[in-house]
């Protein structure tokens, strides 16, 4: 059913939104300060006139969720929403549920869902950003949709779509974060302010945040779908009346990417692998049909692994999802909030593997690794040289926002709070890249040779033998990781060195071995022959001259 087809349709109003100029200063304040100020009393009083194309897409929108009609709900969502929020809401509010109640007549169920796209939208389009009160308001409304879908006997009768799902994990998850950050910066805040911050502590609590994302994990029996699922049986046969629900079901399993991402930004990155350990990585999973979840999902992953010290499972991951996105780059350009997320991602994980393979060389897939050396050859370069200010600005261009859990001390009156765990998270970093500040230029001169004495690469590089020593112990255990080899636990795996050189020391002498891969010339060769055979079916009509 479309839009037209609807008895709630009303001829030429949805497709025309300039059609209809029955009110006055609705979407812009008009620069006179008088009539901005009596503007803003109607929005504070609901008194201002809502156009009949806004209710006539929320009563069509209302009926659809009632009816469980996904498709059309996606379209709403998706497209619908957004269009109206670009013409009559690109700076201002929607109208607040209050106003909209008498027209989707007080559906407690929509209102909710109507109050989160409400407030996602004051989060990421309202100049202002949002007020106190409207962090606090709707945290208790994500309260209240969990309430019901949590709290319920069986199953609720609710049908959304899978992005939709994605988007209410994920906005909730980015709320909280902006929360903390804003609790944490006292600077500007009035004493009225601190005061309720300091009385609602459990406003936004950590506990509250990840109690929500275990419960939906439990709730949908996801890991037990996911376990059987991997060994070849039926999920359905482990997943329970609410598993077997799709409305759990992808909750459940968006919150275990929820919590990879929420164990990230606290720090703790074992806990972040652990949470999905039934999930294996390296197959197509049929719970996952949204783009931006699995981009979500290989950056928290390849984050975890690059802080784990395990570069080469690292590499491995950040490669593939960037392969995935140079794939299906055009499925996304329509969707212009969705492509500026992912452009933005992309740009992220090309850095940490840009540090992963100057702390950790090994060979990548061609087409990623040219994309590389064209964005960041010069990064590269400075980062190789040992300059630790490249290293630094390049961790806090990629890493996430880190949080600390726990409230600030308000009686302190500091105003840096909220940079106190990102302080922590790179000092653990730079630590480790200052304990590798030497073994680029151990790994350059042991190529060059079988054999070295000891003495000989001290004096190369200035320093005594007992500290060269040091060095060389230092580059075996750094060279060696734990990397996956199979399962679905990211956690497990096996040591391996992915070196180019080893050597072993007998005496006072280095033996030296080349364990570097020949190039497969002839993959190489082939990819660039097609390369070369589309460009030139592209060039054809070009040239082609009329006869």
């Amino acid at each position: 059913m479309s839009y037209r087809e609807s008895e709630d349709f009303v001829e030429g109003e949805f497709t025309d939104p300039y059609a209809f100029n029955s009110y006055e200063d609705y979407s812009m304040h008009t620069g006179d300060p008088r009539a901005d100020l009596e503007y803003e009393r109607q929005q504070q009083q609901h008194t201002y006139i809502i156009p009949e194309v806004i209710k006539n897409f929320l009563t069509y929108f209302r009926k659809n969720i009632q009816e469980g009609h996904v498709y059309e709900i996606q379209n709403s969502y998706e497209s619908g929403f957004n269009k109206l929020t670009d013409r009559f809401f690109k700076t201002t509010p929607w109208p607040e549920a209050e106003a909209v109640a008498p027209i989707v007549q007080n559906d407690h169920l929509f209102l909710i869902l109507y109050k989160e796209l409400y407030y996602r939208h004051i989060y990421a389009r309202v100049p202002s950003g949002p007020t106190q009160e409207q962090r606090f308001e709707s945290y208790y409304n994500y309260c209240n949709l969990f309430n019901y879908i949590l709290n319920a006997e069986g199953p609720v009768p609710l049908e959304l779509p899978n992005q939709w799902l994605w988007d209410i994990i994920d906005e909730f998850i980015y709320q909280f974060q902006s929360f903390i950050q804003y609790r944490c910066k006292l600077q500007k805040k009035t004493e009225n302010e601190i005061l309720v911050l300091r009385d609602n502590p459990k406003i936004w609590n950590v506990h509250s945040v990840l109690n929500v994302l275990h419960s939906l994990v439990d709730k949908s029996s996801i890991n037990k779908q996911l376990e059987i699922y991997t060994s070849g049986g039926d999920p359905d046969s482990v997943a329970g009346d609410f598993g077997r629900h799709s409305l759990y079901k992808m909750l459940g399993y968006f919150s275990l990417v929820g919590l990879l991402r929420l164990h990230s930004l606290l720090g703790d990155y074992y806990q972040a692998l652990k949470v999905l350990e039934n999930i294996d990585f390296n197959k197509k999973n049929m719970y996952s049909r949204v783009p931006a979840c699995q981009i979500t999902t290989f950056y928290y992953v390849g984050f975890a692994y690059m802080m784990m010290r395990r570069y080469q499972d690292a590499i491995r991951t950040l490669s593939n999802i960037l392969l995935y996105i140079q794939r299906t780059k055009q499925m996304f350009q329509n969707k212009v909030n969705l492509y500026d997320q992912i452009n933005k991602q992309n740009e992220q994980m090309y850095t940490l593997l840009a540090i992963c393979l100057t702390l950790h060389p090994m060979r990548i897939d061609e087409s990623v690794h040219s994309q590389l050396r064209e964005k960041f050859g010069d990064r590269m370069l400075r980062m190789q040289k040992g300059e630790m200010a490249e290293f630094e600005n390049s961790f806090a261009y990629a890493c996430p926002k880190f949080l600390s859990p726990v409230p600030p001390n308000y009686e302190a009156g500091q105003t840096n709070y909220h940079k106190e765990p990102y302080a922590l998270q790179l000092k653990v970093f730079l630590d480790e890249v200052a304990q590798q500040s030497l073994l680029t230029t151990v790994r350059s001169y042991l190529k060059l040779y079988t054999t070295l004495p000891i003495s000989k690469l001290a004096a190369f590089m200035d320093t005594t033998e007992d500290e060269l020593r040091t060095h060389l112990m230092c580059f075996k255990h750094k060279m060696k990781n734990i990397v996956w080899t199979q399962g679905t636990s990211g956690l497990k795996g096996e040591f391996q060195s992915a070196s180019e050189v080893d050597f072993y020391i007998d005496g006072d002498m280095i033996h030296i071995a080349d364990t570097k891969v020949a190039r497969r010339y002839g993959d190489f060769f082939i990819r660039q022959i097609h390369k070369f055979e589309e460009m030139s079916r592209g060039l054809k009509p070009i040239i082609k001259k009329p006869q």
